[in-house]
């Protein structure tokens, strides 16, 4: 427990004493919510209403689809998880502690930004406070339960980036956070539910905020928890300490599972 808790301290000052994990933990998210709450609520009246849910998962998919993958794939070239098996350090706690640390840095952005929303930018606070810190903690395990199972499927760096790309840039267009899902064309509509982000949203929405919603916010929360179990599950199953190991328990496709709840959820929701 000792071990654990020192490997825990030693990645949460990484990341803050980094300047990569700094910026992408905190300036950037920080960044970006000044600046869409000094323009995006006065060029669109109604983002007043969703600014703090947007900008709490924007702040997730910053921290962990941006932050987390590289590291873990730079220490594994480098050798570094071979050191740590030598050394008796389990894979799971390998994966767990930048997962958790990565969680504790959401958080207190996302406190941040629940706390100054409404004073600085007339941001609308949730009417149902339980819900929202439910959600904000689901939201940002499975987005780092997804990045860590990124982390482990890649080659290289290069990879991450690719991977977490595929997630972040389509969420940002289509997952409800800059423009809500009802006023997209009918025919993106079922493709939102490919996104945790989308999910994400609508339970914030329903459940935190009490506004109408156009996913089951019933089905979205099981969604956003099936994959979270589903990509720590693989994350574990498919690890590898070394890139020069050859011999793995199972194919990186196998991380391709994790999209089944997104998929039975478009017919769903």
């Amino acid at each position: 427990m000792i071990a654990f808790y020192n490997h825990f301290a030693f990645e949460f000052k990484t990341g803050l004493r980094n300047s990569n994990n700094l910026m992408m933990n905190y300036l950037f998210p920080l960044g970006f919510y000044a600046m869409m709450g000094l323009v995006m609520t006065r060029i669109f009246p109604g983002f007043d209403q969703v600014l703090i849910p947007a900008m709490v998962v924007f702040a997730t998919m910053a921290s962990s689809l941006l932050g987390l993958p590289g590291p873990q794939v730079e220490l594994r070239e480098a050798g570094v998880f071979r050191s740590y098996k030598i050394n008796g350090v389990p894979a799971i706690s390998i994966l767990i502690i930048p997962v958790l640390t990565t969680i504790f840095h959401t958080l207190i952005v996302s406190s941040i930004i629940a706390l100054s929303a409404r004073p600085l930018f007339g941001g609308v606070a949730p009417l149902h406070i339980v819900p929202f810190i439910l959600i904000t903690l689901l939201a940002a395990f499975n987005f780092s339960a997804i990045s860590a199972l990124i982390g482990v499927i890649s080659t290289n760096s290069r990879a991450t980036v690719l991977w977490s790309q595929l997630i972040f840039l389509p969420s940002m267009l289509i997952g409800g956070m800059m423009v809500p899902i009802s006023m997209l064309p009918e025919g993106i509509q079922p493709l939102t539910a490919l996104l945790p982000s989308s999910h994400a949203m609508q339970a914030f929405l329903g459940l935190a905020y009490g506004q109408p919603t156009s996913f089951n916010t019933t089905v979205s929360i099981a969604v956003l928890a099936i994959s979270l179990l589903l990509a720590f599950g693989l994350a574990i199953h498919l690890f590898n300490w070394d890139t020069k190991n050859k011999t793995r328990r199972g194919h990186p496709l196998m991380a391709l599972l994790v999209l089944i709840p997104y998929i039975v959820s478009t017919f769903l929701v």
